[in-house]
């Protein structure tokens, strides 16, 4: 009797070895599945945008994802607003170095287009200021540009990806490292944007 009880036994094991195995091969293989765990929300402001400004639809999609989780109205602990958590200092001086009509800060902290579209430009401005140099970028609208330069000139830091480690803030070092992630993902599940 013991005897036939094993064969059943084995034969259940194996079907859910084999289940197992064939869901974590959708699982991994599967784009849909990628594309729903790496969701990418208000892809029509950001492809806009990022195409005003240059930038690539996909990185501005990873630092929204870092910064606010796709969240238009979201603001920080240390006051950061809008999709793209941007300091109220930055939006108004953001706003006095381009003509943005109507745009104002409190529309980039409530609004996912107006929030995208001064946090894309800043994106782009930095972008020119360390000439294109992604994780310097990165760690600029992180932690700002004077102290990024600083890190560069005291050659804390080199710039460099290999090198994020040695970022001296640990907030901003992760923060570059969860970017990089997120854009290698999305470059990986969405073709283009």
């Amino acid at each position: 009797m013991s005897a036939k009880k094993k064969p059943k036994g084995k034969r259940k094991r194996w079907f859910l070895l084999v289940l197992v195995a064939v869901l974590a091969g959708l699982f991994i293989r599967s784009d849909w599945i990628g594309r729903l765990i790496y969701p990418i929300s208000h892809a029509e402001s950001i492809k806009l945008y990022a195409g005003q400004y240059g930038q690539d639809p996909l990185l501005i999609a990873a630092i929204i994802r870092v910064e606010s989780n796709f969240k238009e109205d979201a603001v920080s602990r240390k006051g950061a607003v809008g999709i793209m958590q941007i300091m109220p200092d930055t939006a108004e001086w953001i706003l006095k170095q381009e003509k943005f009509g109507d745009l104002t800060i409190e529309k980039a902290g409530s609004r996912a287009d107006a929030g995208i579209r001064l946090g894309t430009w800043y994106v782009s401005e930095l972008s020119r200021q360390f000439e294109g140099n992604l994780p310097v970028v990165l760690a600029a609208y992180n932690a700002g540009p004077t102290r990024v330069r600083q890190w560069l000139n005291d050659r804390v830091w080199d710039g460099k990806e290999q090198t994020v480690r040695d970022i001296p803030y640990g907030e901003t070092r992760h923060y570059v490292q969860r970017v990089l992630y997120y854009y290698k993902k999305y470059s990986e599940l969405y073709e283009h944007l």
